[in-house]
């Protein structure tokens, strides 16, 4: 009798104990629990590894940033915006309009066309490595300056058309018409950017590209847009809803379209720390020199970070450490 009454009390502790751990767990994983103050807990915690980085000053306008400036965004569930710290303050896309130009490239064009002149590779590469170019005459991925001065040479248009169609796209998803591009960052990137006029010409060589420098004149115009942690949560939101705004309008869903962009988000959008990342962040992601990055949390959410203070990766050091954080206390990894 005794004994079948502990062996009873030893099922009822384990099940309780196992539920227990359920309902832990389930509140760990709980995004709707995520609030402002859980932003700002996140934010004062990474705030000061902007010291382990350094603003990119090889444009020199972008050398003029705040190093301590940092913001932090996310659109959740319904389009629910959260934010804390630097919220307001500008910053420029950079690299993170390469998934802008991307989307319009592929709809104009289709997928078959686009990728027949680039790869679906990753990268253990800098984002602005000429790669395989002078071997295979072809980018390894739309994500590297290579691939993506040719994704935005393959939008239709004469002049700065091209340019303007991803400014209205981020105008878009972003459902923000103020946002325009900093003159003085694009003339900065225009008359220091011969890595990138290298990569240009060496592609025009190959027979990839068949226009003039106005075509290399729209990239560094799209790198040049400015725009809010909050813009590039909404963006994330976006790729990670099957190209769904945050407040709902579905002129753009296209789950194919979401997918494509989110795989290349994942295997290149953070360069050659993109494996690294993956394994620790497990999410689509991509990073800007301009200290942004833009994440997906597929089918759930949009992260958005800014801090410019960047790491050897060309990724902003406050920001990824943000992300990890906010990823580890509600289980957001893909895997």
């Amino acid at each position: 009798m005794n004994n079948s009454f502990l062996l009873s009390a030893k099922r009822i502790c384990i099940a309780a104990f196992l539920s227990l751990n359920t309902v832990m767990y389930a509140q760990k994983a709980d995004i709707s629990t995520i609030s402002e103050k859980t932003l700002n807990s996140i934010l004062e915690k990474n705030r000061n590894y902007y010291t382990e980085g350094k603003v990119a000053d090889y444009i020199p306008e972008l050398g003029k940033m705040d190093a301590r400036a940092i913001a932090f965004s996310v659109v959740g569930k319904n389009g629910k915006i959260f934010n804390t710290g630097d919220v307001h303050k500008k910053f420029t896309m950079q690299s993170i309009s390469k998934i802008i130009a991307l989307m319009i490239a592929v709809n104009e064009k289709g997928e078959a066309n686009v990728f027949d002149k680039m790869g679906y590779f990753g990268t253990d590469k800098p984002f602005n490595h000429f790669s395989n170019l002078e071997t295979t005459g072809k980018p390894l991925n739309p994500m590297m300056n290579a691939g993506a001065i040719l994704t935005t040479s393959l939008i239709s248009g004469e002049g700065e058309k091209p340019f303007l169609k991803i400014l209205d796209l981020v105008r878009y998803i972003t459902k923000n018409n103020t946002i325009d591009y900093n003159t003085s960052v694009y003339e900065s990137e225009k008359s220091t950017g011969h890595r990138n006029r290298g990569i240009f010409y060496l592609m025009k060589n190959n027979g990839l590209i068949s226009g003039n420098e106005d075509q290399l004149d729209n990239y560094f115009k799209q790198c040049s847009i400015e725009l809010t942690a909050e813009d590039l949560a909404k963006i994330g939101y976006f790729f990670a809803n099957e190209c769904v705004r945050f407040d709902g309008d579905t002129k753009y869903k296209n789950a194919e379209m979401s997918k494509l962009i989110q795989s290349q988000m994942l295997i290149a959008g953070m360069y050659e720390f993109s494996g690294e990342y993956a394994r620790t962040v497990g999410l689509p992601s991509k990073s800007g020199v301009g200290g942004g990055i833009a994440v997906s949390v597929p089918g759930k959410m949009g992260i958005g970070v800014f801090s410019p203070a960047l790491d050897q990766h060309g990724n902003s050091s406050a920001g990824y450490h943000m992300i990890l954080d906010l990823v580890k206390q509600y289980d957001l990894s893909l895997f």
